[in-house]
């Protein structure tokens, strides 16, 4: 059977078993009911104790090898990575929230595994429930065949939909600023001093907003406004679906590479400016993989030369809007990275016809930029360094476009 087909239907099976078992959500994991085990030939063993039944799906991706697990819906808290796993033929698991109602679980695969058999059984007396899954070696080709993530309306890219033509940007409409916090749910970011990146983020991109707002002139859209994870793609579709003007990406990463501190503005550019740049751009892509993302059919010759044309009127916007963010940042005080505006492959900033840039605050693998982060005051500067860049930006580009229309 078909593993998209296979998912589909248990969706639906245990949909409709919800109502006999009143499933709703919140479940909560029980750490320790649930492991993962070699089964020896048999395979290995995935056993989840709940409290509650709740509608799950299973489906397999490839490149690299994944296992998914979506539940609508579960929280994690208490279930330890280290302990859950006891068994090398998992190379890895991720656990978290994904779309707002579902959570997410990735088994990254050592090798292809297929679902042998899953049972979900419900305690009539407690309405506790214990999930198992047994998964058995297959062949590549087999896994290959079956791979895949069902396509299902509205479970993450948004609907299509018809974007109104824009008025003139004769400076007498508001910007329309796209806030993208980096990461969420299931992808925390960067980790360091008991607090992670999409956290501290999501709590920039609400009091940046905030300051655009109070300023007048700007109507901003964030990508995510609680812990959720949106995938790269749907972050640029949902920049598309609001007309946004400008697409602002949100980070403070951790990077050991040349002992990176202090902000940065990063453009898109097929070769990164450096080593660490590089690395960096790796690093964001791997979000979506250990996500659960299905990449298999992103790579599309026809489309990134079409992509291409497109950028080439707004690549010249997309620089001075960088250079004017990181110099309304270093008039804050900064402390800026001593290359301030940089360019690397990020995947996010792939939008073509939005000036898209991604603002690294700091990192945080530097203590002083860390603690920086965690300042309510040093934010608020800083917010007010990208209003300050945004300002200027759009007087500057309102001149150069009436120029060109001359």
């Amino acid at each position: 059977m078909s593993r998209i087909f296979y998912a589909i239907a248990l969706i639906w099976a245990l949909t409709g078993a919800a109502y006999a078992h009143d499933f709703s959500a919140l479940a909560r994991i029980v750490p320790d009911q649930s492991r993962i085990t070699d089964d020896g030939r048999a395979g290995v063993r995935v056993d989840l104790g709940l409290s509650q039944g709740v509608p799950y799906r299973v489906f397999t991706l490839r490149d690299p090898y994944r296992m998914v697990l979506d539940f609508q819906e579960v929280d994690w808290t208490g279930l330890d990575a280290d302990t859950f796993l006891q068994t090398d033929r998992i190379s890895g698991v991720q656990f978290g929230a994904y779309v707002p109602g579902w959570s997410r679980m990735v088994l990254e695969l050592g090798a292809p595994l297929a679902v042998d058999t899953s049972e979900l059984r419900v305690d009539e007396v407690t309405g506790t429930a214990h999930l198992s899954l047994n998964l058995r070696g297959t062949d590549f080709d087999s896994f290959t065949a079956g791979a895949g993530a069902p396509r299902q309306p509205g479970w993450d890219l948004p609907e299509p939909a018809v974007t109104p033509a824009k008025p003139g940007r004769d400076g007498t409409r508001p910007l329309l600023v796209m806030l993208d916090p980096g990461h969420g749910g299931i992808d925390p970011g960067a980790e360091a001093g008991g607090t992670d990146e999409k956290t501290l983020m999501l709590t920039f991109a609400r009091e940046l907003r905030e300051t655009l707002l109070r300023a007048g002139g700007y109507q901003v859209v964030l990508t995510r406004v609680d812990d959720h994870f949106v995938s790269l793609e749907r972050r640029i579709a949902l920049a598309h679906r609001a007309g946004a003007d400008v697409f602002i990406s949100l980070h403070a990463d951790i990077l050991s590479e040349g002992r990176a501190h202090g902000a940065a503005v990063y453009t898109l550019s097929d070769d990164a400016s450096d080593v660490a740049s590089h690395k960096l751009a790796e690093r964001h892509d791997r979000g979506d993989l250990i996500s659960g993302v299905d990449l298999s059919g992103a790579d599309d010759q026809v489309a990134d030369v079409l992509l291409d044309i497109a950028r080439q009127e707004t690549r010249p916007r997309t620089d001075a809007l960088a250079r004017a963010l990181a110099d309304g940042m270093t008039q804050q005080g900064g402390p800026m990275n001593r290359r301030p505006n940089r360019t690397a492959s990020f995947s996010v900033l792939k939008a073509a016809d939005i000036p898209s840039v991604l603002v690294e605050l700091g990192f945080l693998s530097s203590p002083r930029d860390l603690k920086n982060i965690q300042n309510p005051e040093w934010r608020k500067g800083m917010a007010l360094g990208i209003l300050n860049g945004l300002e200027q930006w759009r007087q500057d580009d309102l001149v150069k476009r009436s120029l060109i229309g001359q």
